[in-house]
C-alpha cells in the first residue's frame, strides 16, 4: 500500500519505466495510444474500450491521429476530470507526468485506468503477457511553487536530458504546447 494520501488540488510527479528498463513505446502508434489514454481515461465515468471507439469513429477520421489526439474533442461523453495534466514526457522506456488531483482518489483511479489499458494494448499488440511496467508507478508530492516549476521544466526537457532528442524536436512531450508551437490542449 502507498504511504502517500492523495489530496485534491495537490500536484504529483508520477513516473515509471518498463520492466528490466525495456521499451514501452516501440513505434509512433504506441506513443499515440498512451497519449489518447491520458485524454480519454481522465474522467469519472467509464468508457468503452478505445478499440471499440476506434471502430465507430474510423469513418469520421479526417485529421491526422496526432492532431486529433491533441485537439479539444473527446470521443466519448465527458464527465468531470479526475486530474489535470500539467506536463508530460513519454520516452522509449519510461514516462513522466505532472498531475494535479481534481477528484477524490483521482490520481489513483486515473493511473489505474491508463496503466491497465496500455499494458493490455501493448501485450496484445506484441503478443506478450505479464507486467509491462517496473512495479507501481513512482511519485513525488510537489510541495512548493519552486518544485512545481523545476519539475515541469525537468519533465518537458526529459527527452533532451536522456539524450533521445532535443526537447524542441520531441513531439511526445508537452514542451511544444508550452511554447505555443502546437495547438495541443492535453495540458
Amino acid at each position: 500500500m502507498r504511504k502517500t494520501k492523495f489530496q485534491n488540488e495537490y500536484y504529483y510527479h508520477i513516473y515509471n519505466r518498463g520492466v528490466d528498463k525495456r521499451e514501452i513505446f516501440c513505434d509512433g502508434k504506441d506513443y499515440l495510444r498512451f497519449l489518447r489514454g491520458l485524454r480519454e481515461f481522465n474522467q469519472i465515468n467509464t468508457i468503452e474500450s478505445l478499440y471499440r471507439n476506434d471502430q465507430l469513429k474510423r469513418q469520421e477520421q479526417k485529421e491526422t491521429e496526432f492532431l486529433r489526439l491533441l485537439s479539444n474533442r473527446r470521443n466519448s461523453v465527458s464527465s468531470p476530470p479526475l486530474i489535470q495534466i500539467i506536463s508530460y514526457c513519454l520516452n522509449p522506456n519510461h514516462y513522466h507526468l505532472l498531475l494535479k488531483q481534481k477528484q477524490e482518489n483521482g490520481v489513483i483511479r486515473f493511473m489505474h485506468k491508463v496503466g491497465l489499458a496500455y499494458t493490455k494494448y501493448f501485450n496484445n499488440k506484441y503478443k506478450r503477457s505479464g507486467s509491462l511496467f517496473q512495479g507501481k508507478y513512482k511519485l513525488r508530492v510537489i510541495k512548493t511553487e519552486g518544485q512545481l516549476l523545476y519539475t515541469s521544466a525537468y519533465i518537458n526537457g526529459n527527452s533532451e536530458i536522456h539524450k533521445i532528442k532535443k526537447a524542441i524536436s520531441w513531439q511526445y512531450s508537452s514542451y511544444l504546447d508550452y511554447l505555443g508551437k502546437r495547438p495541443g490542449t492535453l495540458v
